[in-house]
């Protein structure tokens, strides 16, 4: 039975309650997300179609997509090919190296995500950085900063942009073109580059890490390790290709393969897998100079064997319960430059670049006909496609778009938007855009800018409505600011992913986070309104 309440206040509490347990972390994500939803039901806020509305939400949908598209560039080994074209040349030194390590990163983060930029360019940074002489901590902040200012190179750079894309159209104002954030989304990516060539070497730490880890993508170092451990003489080149690849595995307690005699050689699974090498579990490592063991190996518990053979059958051999895969053999696939199906990938994604670009579809449909087409095309699997989808991120928006709906409906963003017009005088939309921004800022440093922006939203629609202006400055400039998210490593992913490998405390984002939050915040409220005017 619903609760009578005020829905103004009710709102505010449901907010109030989200924030907190976004910002303690003590509630998984997404139990946060689904609880948002639902206390807008049980207190009478909306009714229950338009309390679970998110999760039919186009915006949802194409953003689920474009998950799947960025996996299969991952997975085609398309980002694996960019990192080795950087680590090639990596003979660069000092700035022109920082600069190449953050131009790729926003350049990729443009086209698949922060996260998967990040992660993609993470090991090559940490290597570039080791020939050249530099402490990690020089270079992955300001590989992280330049993700998240690339993502505003394109509409698919970030779920922000998506959102605050439809919030425009639905608020009388019109979507964004697929490269319309590039004229203020380039200028701060080459400002963050300046900032950090300039200044970097003063604002960023020099910090040794406990351990740093090595580039685990290349298997020429997994291959050289596995010669020195089971005595073998591999190929590199022969081994890892498109189509096929070796696997380390461990024989497994209880496994059927127990007491079988094998030899390099022999033909196992159902015919298409070849045992390369073997070793005896806790036996040491040879050595070098020793011969390679040819002889027949009865298997026990935890002896190791090396498989080689076609990706397909050695992601349904490591997936049975005979074996334990010492590497996810889809995360060895995935280091293979320009594997197979890359051709395929790479043309779905640029037929899906020119319908979002053109118009003449609606997102979310060009997102879905992309995915459709990679599982038709055999890029990816259907499996692989819903393991690629971060359930968190489709659960988190999808459950905090009610809430930005039931700011609308409830009154609650026109009373925001009233209290700071009777406070500030009113009449002038650039100090409500100040506002706004400023409020934006401070926000997207404790909980995710996603979560933010689609707070401020509503709000910011207020805003523009009662002062009769333009919508699309006020939209343009919540994605600017919210991916200012630069002062505290979990205000983003991205942030926590390059701390421990850079060795990096908690208080050391701010000195370079705080002077480029404050450009951000300076092209959101001067800058955006000269492009897209009030």
């Amino acid at each position: 039975m619903q609760a009578a309440l005020d829905p103004m206040w009710a709102t505010y509490a449901v907010l109030a309650l989200a924030v907190l347990g976004f910002m303690t972390n003590r509630v998984p994500l997404v139990i946060v997300a689904l609880f948002v939803p639902l206390a807008l039901w049980a207190t009478g806020v909306l009714p229950l179609d338009e309390a679970l509305q998110g999760f039919s939400d186009p915006v949802v949908l194409f953003i689920a997509s474009l998950f799947v598209l960025s996996d299969a560039l991952d997975a085609t080994g398309i980002t694996a090919w960019i990192g080795q074209q950087l680590e090639r040349r990596s003979s660069l030194r000092g700035a022109g190296l920082l600069l190449a390590i953050m131009a790729a990163a926003a350049a990729l983060s443009a086209v698949i995500s922060i996260n998967g930029a990040v992660a993609a360019l993470l090991p090559v940074g940490i290597v570039a950085a080791g020939r050249s002489g530099v402490v990690p901590s020089r270079m992955l902040i300001p590989l992280a900063f330049a993700a998240g200012a690339g993502s505003l190179l394109t509409l698919t750079g970030t779920p922000v942009n998506i959102i605050v894309s439809e919030v425009a159209a639905e608020s009388g104002g019109r979507e964004f073109g697929y490269f319309e954030f590039a004229l203020v989304g380039l200028p701060l990516v080459i400002l963050t580059a300046l900032l950090v060539v300039a200044f970097g070497g003063r604002l960023l730490p020099e910090r040794i890490p406990e351990r740093v880890p090595g580039n685990t993508a290349d298997p020429r170092e997994r291959v050289r390790s596995w010669q020195e451990r089971y005595a073998a003489d591999l190929d590199a080149g022969r081994l890892f290709t498109g189509g096929e690849g070796v696997s380390e595995v461990i024989v497994a307690p209880h496994s059927s393969l127990i007491g079988r005699t094998v030899f390099p050689g022999e033909v196992i699974g159902d015919g298409d897998l070849v045992v390369v090498a073997l070793r005896r579990g806790g036996a040491p490592s040879p050595g070098p100079g020793v011969p390679a063991p040819t002889g027949e190996l009865t298997l026990h518990t935890g002896d190791g064997v090396l498989i080689h053979g076609p990706w397909d059958a050695l992601h349904r051999y490591t997936d049975s319960s005979d074996v334990i895969a010492v590497e996810p053999t889809r995360n060895l696939q995935r280091s293979i430059p320009l594997g197979r199906g890359w051709r395929r990938c790479l043309a779905v994604l640029i037929v899906a670049i020119v319908l979002l670009a053109s118009g003449v579809i609606p997102p979310a449909i060009v997102g879905l006909l992309a995915a459709g087409a990679l599982v038709v095309l055999r890029v990816v699997s259907v499996p692989q496609g819903f393991r690629a989808i971060s359930w968190d991120t489709v659960v988190l928006i999808a459950g905090l778009i009610p809430l930005s709906n039931a700011f609308v409906s409830s009154g609650a963003a026109d009373q925001i938007a009233s209290f700071v017009d009777r406070i500030t005088g009113g009449g002038s939309p650039r100090f409500a855009l100040l506002v706004i921004c400023v409020l934006t800022l401070i926000l997207s440093q404790v909980i995710s800018n996603v979560a933010t922006v689609l707070v401020m939203a509503p709000v910011a629609v207020s805003f523009a409505q009662s002062l009769d202006v333009s919508v699309q400055p006020f939209m343009m400039a919540l994605t600017v600011v919210g991916a200012a998210a630069f002062l505290t490593p979990i205000a983003t992913p991205a942030n926590l992913m390059v701390m421990q490998p850079g060795g990096y405390r908690f208080g050391d984002y701010w000195r370079l986070g705080l002077p480029l939050a404050l450009i951000f915040l300076a092209a959101g409220v001067l800058y955006v309104p000269l492009i897209w005017p009030f």
